[in-house]
This record gives C-alpha cells, sequence and structure tokens, in this order.
C-alpha cells in the first residue's frame, strides 16, 4: 500500500482496542476523567489481582518514597516537533496532554537519594536539567538534598512533541531556533512533579521482575547488528531486548503501591512524521493505560504513577512488521541500505503492526502501547500476588555525577591498547534517516562515501572542513557535519557529557546521555554488573542493573565499534568515533566506587569536571509571537459553527467546531482546552466532566482560516467507545484564550455544543 499523507480530519476512530485492554486489567470504576466502567463489578472477583502484602510481609529494606505527575504540555500548535527533523511537521492540535512523572528514593533517616525523571518528550537535555536544578534551588532549603548529583532528566523519546528547547544550535534548525515557552513549560512541569514526589515523600519498599514481551519492537538496522561478534550474538535469542523490567513502589503504612517504573527498549515513533497532533507516543500512552486501569482499586493509592522509561532503544522500532518500499513493488527495503529500487531510502518506512489505517500512526501506537501497558500490569499484578517478585534489598542509596569532555580522551581498552575518543561529528548516513522515518534527497544509510550529489561535500565544507586529525579519530565515518567544532554562533551539539549512575540496595541504574543500541546496551550492563561483583558493592546480593535514557545532555548515539563501522544511522550518529561505547563503559565503571555502602563514600562525589555550555540565553529565536485573534463579524469566540448530531451510538466519532483563538495565548498547563460533560445527578440537571484532553479518545485540532485577519477555528473529535462509554446525555466544550490586537491581553472564553444522546 503506498505511503499517505492524510491530515486527522475524517479518520475513523480507531482505538476501539483501547477499552479491552484496560478492561482486561481494571480493578474498578475510576474517579478521573478516563475511566473503564464495569457493571456489577467486585475487585475481589478479578483473578488477576490479590490483596497488598502487609508491611510485615516484606523481606526487603525500608527507602524513602515519593512518585509526582505534572503537565509539561508546550505550544501544540505553530511549532516544528521535535525529533524526525521534518521542517513541514509543524503541530496543529492535540491527541493527549505530555507529563513529567518522577521517582524519588531515598535512605531512612539521611539525605542520601535521587531522582528519576520521565518526560514525555523526546530526550533530557541540558538547558531543561539546567532550568529544573534552579527551579529546585528556588523551592527553598528543604530542596538542597537535590542537585547535580542525583537528579536524572530522561525523556520518553516520543516524536510528537513541539521542539524548540533544546539547549544546542543543531536540534534547533528545524523548530526556528529557541522557543522560550515551550521550554519553559517543560522545566516548570517537571519542577512541579519533583515537588509533588517530595512532598508524597514517605517510607515504603521496593521489588521488581521482569517480563518478555513479543511484538512491541524489532531491530531497525539488522544488518548492523550482524556486525558484532557471533559468539557475542549467540548469547542471546533476539537482536532486540523484549525484557521490560518493572520497580514497584509500595508504602509501609497501608501496603498501598503509590507506583511502578518500567524499562523497556522501543523507539517512540510509532505516530509518524507527517503527525501533527503532540502525543507521548506509545511509551506516553502506556503510562496513561496503567494509571487509568488502577485507579479505584484497593492496592493503588490515590496519586498512583506509572512511569515508562526508554532503555537501550537506539536501534529499536515500534515498526514491527519491518522496512517495505512505499513505490508500488511490493517489495521490502534493501537489507543493507534500505533503499527502494531507485537507490534512496524515501519511500522506504517501516509498518506498524495497523500500518493499513491510515491514520498516522494513531491505531499502531495503540497496539505497541497496549503490548508495553498489558506486560507491565500482568507482571505488576504477580508482585502483588507475591510472585515473580524480588525484593530490593540493602538500606544503600547512592548516586554519582560528573562531567566529562569527549575530545579526544585517551584510554585503554580491556587488551591494553590505548585509543580515544573525538570530537563531535555526524556522518553522511545521519543524514540518511532511518526506516522510521527516512531522509531526503541522496543520502543513504550504510554509505561509507560521500552520496552520489558531490555538491553535499561542498555543502558540508562551507560548514566546516574537518581537520585531518578529526578525520583520522571518527574513521570509517565520511564526516558530513563537523558538529563539534563548530560554535558559531554557539555550538551545535556537546562535546561534554554527563556520567551518571544510580543505586538503590542491589538495584542499579545507568543512565545514558546517548541512545545506545541494544548490543552497546548489554555490553554496558554487563560490565557495570560484574564490576559490582567483583568489588563487593552490593554485597551479598546479586546486582541488577537497567540502563535508561536518553538524559540529561542529549548525545545522539552510541553503537558497538563494530556496528560503527557499518556506519547505518546509528554509526553516523555516534558522535565521539568508534570508541565512544568503550569510553562511556569506562567512564561509568571509573567511578562507580561511589556507590560503595561505605558511610563515608555517602557525600563523595567525582570531580565535577567541565561544565557544558548553557545556551539558553544565546539562543536564537524566529518564532513569531501571536499577533491577534478576532472572529468574524456577528460572531463570538466560542460560537458553535459545526455541531454534533443530535443522537448518534457509541462507537461513533462525534465532532464539535467552534469559532477558536490560538492556544499558544495559555497553554492551560494542569488544565484542559477540551471536554466531554455528562448530564446527570440527582436533580438531572448536573453537567459533570467525563473527557479532558488528557484523554486518548478526545482529540483537539486548531485552524487558522484567516491569517491576516486572526480567524481561525477549533475542531474537537470525540472518538467514543461503546465498552467503556456510558449512554447518556452529553455535550463538547471548548476551552479557549483570545490576544487582544492593540493591548495584547488574553481573555479567556468557553464554548459549549448542544445536547446530545449517545446510546
Amino acid at each position: 500500500m503506498p505511503f499517505q499523507h492524510h491530515h486527522r480530519q475524517g479518520v475513523p476512530a480507531p482505538k476501539r482496542a483501547m477499552t479491552a485492554t484496560i478492561a482486561m486489567f481494571s480493578s474498578g470504576p475510576a474517579d478521573g476523567q478516563f475511566a473503564a466502567r464495569f457493571h456489577n463489578f467486585d475487585p475481589a472477583d478479578n483473578p488477576f489481582l490479590s490483596k497488598p502484602r502487609a508491611a510485615g510481609d516484606k523481606t526487603g529494606d525500608k527507602y524513602l518514597l515519593g512518585v509526582g505527575k505534572a503537565d509539561i504540555t508546550g505550544p501544540v500548535v505553530e511549532i516544528n516537533f521535535g525529533g524526525y527533523a521534518n521542517p513541514s511537521q509543524i503541530g496543529t492540535g492535540l491527541r493527549q496532554r505530555l507529563y513529567a512523572r518522577s521517582f524519588i528514593i531515598g535512605e531512612v533517616g539521611s539525605d542520601n537519594r535521587f531522582v528519576y525523571v520521565i518526560l514525555d518528550d523526546l530526550t533530557g537535555d541540558t538547558a531543561v536539567r539546567n532550568g529544573v536544578l534552579e527551579g529546585l534551588a528556588g523551592l527553598g532549603s528543604d530542596y538542597a538534598v537535590y542537585g547535580q548529583s542525583n537528579v536524572a532528566i530522561t525523556g520518553t523519546h516520543s516524536h510528537s512533541g513541539p521542539g524548540g528547547w533544546f539547549n544546542y544550535l543543531l536540534p534547533q534548525i528545524t523548530s526556528l531556533g529557541f522557543d522560550r515557552q515551550g521550554y519553559q513549560a517543560i522545566v516548570d512541569g517537571a519542577v512541579l512533579s519533583i515537588k509533588r514526589a517530595h512532598e508524597s515523600l514517605q517510607e515504603g519498599y521496593l521489588d521488581f521482575g521482569t517480563t518478555d514481551i513479543a511484538g512491541a519492537n524489532v531491530n531497525r538496522s539488522p544488518y548492523s547488528y550482524l556486525a558484532n561478534p557471533e559468539s557475542e550474538r549467540a548469547k542471546y535469542a533476539d537482536d532486540v531486548d523484549k525484557t521490560l523490567t518493572l520497580l514497584r513502589f509500595q508504602r509501609a503504612s497501608d501496603g498501598k503501591n503509590i507506583g511502578v517504573l518500567t524499562w523497556f527498549a522501543v523507539h517512540a515513533t510509532s505516530m509518524l512524521g507527517n503527525n501533527t497532533h503532540v502525543s507521548g507516543d506509545n511509551k506516553g500512552l502506556a503510562a496513561y493505560l496503567f494509571e487509568q486501569s488502577v485507579q479505584g482499586s484497593d492496592q493503588a493509592a490515590e496519586g498512583f504513577v506509572a512511569g515508562f522509561s526508554q532503555a537501550n532503544v537506539g536501534d529499536t522500532s515500534p515498526n514491527t512488521l519491518g522496512a517495505w518500499c512505499d513505490d508500488g513493488s511490493g517489495e521490502m527495503c534493501d537489507f543493507h541500505t534500505s533503499t527502494c529500487k531507485d537507490g534512496l531510502s524515501e519511500k522506504c518506512h517501516g509498518r506498524g503492526p495497523q500500518f493499513q489505517k491510515l491514520d498516522l500512526g494513531v491505531s499502531s501506537c495503540h497496539e505497541i502501547a497496549s503490548k508495553q501497558f498489558s506486560g507491565a500490569r500482568s507482571l505488576y499484578d504477580s508482585l502483588n500476588a507475591n510472585t515473580k517478585s524480588t525484593p530490593v534489598a540493602g538500606p544503600t542509596v547512592r548516586s554519582f555525577h560528573y562531567f566529562h569532555d569527549m575530545r579526544f580522551y585517551k584510554f585503554a581498552l580491556d587488551n591494553g591498547t590505548e585509543v580515544q575518543t573525538c570530537p563531535a561529528a555526524l556522518g553522511y548516513s545521519f543524514a540518511g534517516g532511518t526506516t522510521d522515518w527516512p531522509g531526503a534527497f541522496d543520502f543513504t544509510q550504510g554509505d561509507n562515501g560521500a552520496p552520489n550529489n558531490p555538491l553535499w561535500g561542498v555543502v558540508s565544507g562551507l560548514l566546516r572542513v574537518p581537520t585531518a586529525a578529526q578525520k583520522k579519530c571518527q574513521g570509517t565515518k565520511p564526516i558530513l557535519l563537523d558538529v563539534g567544532e563548530m560554535d558559531l554562533p554557539y555550538p551545535w551539539t556537546p562535546n561534554i557529557i554527563d556520567v551518571q549512575t544510580f543505586r538503590v540496595g542491589q538495584f542499579l541504574i545507568i543512565v545514558s546521555p546517548s541512545e545506545a543500541t541494544t548490543m552497546s546496551g548489554r555490553r554496558w550492563r554487563d560490565a557495570v554488573k560484574a564490576a559490582a561483583i567483583s568489588s563487593s558493592i552490593t554485597g551479598n546480593h546479586d546486582p541488577y542493573v537497567v540502563l535508561g535514557g536518553p538524559a540529561n545532555s542529549y548525545s545522539h548515539y552510541v553503537a558497538t565499534p563494530e556496528e560503527y563501522q557499518v556506519q547505518r544511522y546509528e554509526g553516523a550518529s555516534t558522535l565521539f568515533g568508534p570508541w565512544e561505547l568503550p569510553a562511556y563503559i569506562n567512564l561509568t565503571l571509573s567511578a562507580l566506587h561511589y556507590l560503595s555502602p561505605d558511610p563515608a563514600t555517602a557525600k563523595q562525589q567525582p570531580p565535577a569536571g567541565p561544565t557544558p555550555p548553557d545556551n539558553r540565553n544565546k539562543s536564537l529565536s524566529f518564532v513569531p509571537g501571536v499577533v491577534l485573534d478576532a472572529t468574524p463579524i456577528g460572531k463570538s469566540f466560542g460560537d458553535v459553527t459545526s455541531q454534533p448530531p443530535t443522537t448518534a451510538t457509541r462507537g461513533s466519532v462525534l465532532s464539535a467546531t467552534f469559532i477558536g483563538a490560538n492556544p499558544r495565548n495559555n497553554l492551560r498547563l494542569e488544565e484542559t482546552f477540551a471536554a466531554v460533560e455528562k448530564l446527570g445527578g440527582a436533580d438531572g440537571k448536573t453537567w459533570t466532566r467525563v473527557r479532558s484532553d488528557a484523554d486518548w479518545a478526545l482529540v483537539y485540532t486548531w485552524k487558522r482560516t484567516n491569517l491576516v485577519l486572526g480567524y481561525s477555528e477549533v475542531t474537537i473529535d470525540w472518538e467514543t467507545d461503546q465498552a467503556v462509554d456510558e449512554p447518556g446525555t452529553y455535550r463538547i466544550v471548548y476551552y479557549g484564550d483570545s490576544k487582544a490586537p492593540v493591548t495584547g491581553g488574553v481573555t479567556g472564553f468557553v464554548g459549549r455544543s448542544r445536547e446530545f444522546t449517545l446510546s
């Protein structure tokens, strides 16, 4: 089937499976905006659930635990999305709000603790991390325990969020520079989520388990993976990690669970590069499904937070049907180069499990999210039933962090050979893109020489001609962008990275600044585990190691030296040369002793290292502001121009269109642009909100209808579901804010559709 570029209007409701997914595990009606409702349902009848364990049943140690969640949704229109670097992917609305989810783990009776933050966004970033640390410092002395050493900012790696908030120039280019509004939304939300986690701190227990998830990820660069030694590959059943690890947070006072933190490797690229509705992609949706499924259950506390973190994501893809040529040939893409018969990458696209539904990846996103949610929820239920659970034991909580300059870092490999890393550079195959969303022109993956068009070599040279030393250092990588040696008008990409690792009991978390490929993550985890054992860091408990990221200072990819030689996208995007992975491992192991349980190490940190450049106040911005909003003569903001039908059946898509205003006037953080209200109450006259734009099934679309006069319209689509939505009388509500042309003042308004009956 040819690859289509469709707008979302008119797309049939694709989410029938969402209800069944939640219903399979839900233990009761939710009190939130989206609830899986069940008539005559008794939680005790659910075979998946068991009574929570009493605190005395625990065999692990007590820790100080806290969880928090807050809105980070930035401008949902007129801003280029971050991730695909597709200049035409400009936001037109919102499918689901974005959140920061924070998890705090600390020692009882001490200030030793760490904070793991997951953003429903592309990555952790230097600018964002600096802003978060400044925000925490501004909260007062109670928050002085959080700083450089123990705060990790990670991203779900969603490619469907507004961009423009990055510290370095290269990722700013397609978003027209730095967007202060979107940046501040992320920072403020992340700080608020940490504040809420801090305020919820109480003693509790941790345990963890693992489960394998089938059909949720594939390797998008299997040719590169095959470059790794056969003896190493033989140790693994798959060329991507299928294991999901879940860490459960349970408070001691009543045995209720307050949250879960999971790690699973799959790119958040289910939503395609021509989708223009903001969402957290499959990771954000999986978190939403999990949180909704436990609302109202006996085992989950109010405010339960589910975090779905990335792992060694670099070469994974949610497009599980593989990469196919959308040129009518019916053939798969070339195994080596991901090209089609024309020798180009542009028509080679990975296909998600529901690719035949031309909905910009919405249906495939839901299926991949459901697989992660279902696996995590089954594992959670097993932990609740006292099976598959490993208690986190050993009271020690430690963290370390330092900065390291990767330019010409010399170190010895295990065999004694001295090698070095290089200033950051990107190869030609970087511009070829991936099968999740290919690049343009004549760039291809696996191209160790210049593209067929020699013009690109000239263009690359106009930016920066790499030195002979840089070419030699980068080895087989033909350098397209010598970004590590480009500082005008400010640095293009990082040379200084964060080195960070956390430890609670025998559970260790590597915080990676780069997207580690499958085998890179395996080697890194194995090296840390072996070192922890040899140095007895976790005592009598076998260490368990996870890798999370991309985090803190986004540093593109880390491929194995063997994968680097192939120079597909992942190798070409490994910034610091062929020895980047061994360097990362070396830097981690050199500071591992700071995780020792020895009390003398409790407050010790490695030397801080060189400070990365802070480009927030240097960054250029060509993002135009909102000038004004206006309405046609005789119309008011919020007036309905297209009503939903007076009657409809569940399973229909119901829409209302309103005279609108630009949503950039007010991001409505912790609020909503859209809602569905149901008529009821004791008097039969009370309207109650049952949906908001936090819900996957309510979609907000903004459209400029007259640029000069400042007219716009908003369409709200409600994708109803027969198994979830109750019969009754409803209305669709729009919340907007208009900007006056002269004063620039912003005024809120509300629009409501007519009533309609759902049966």
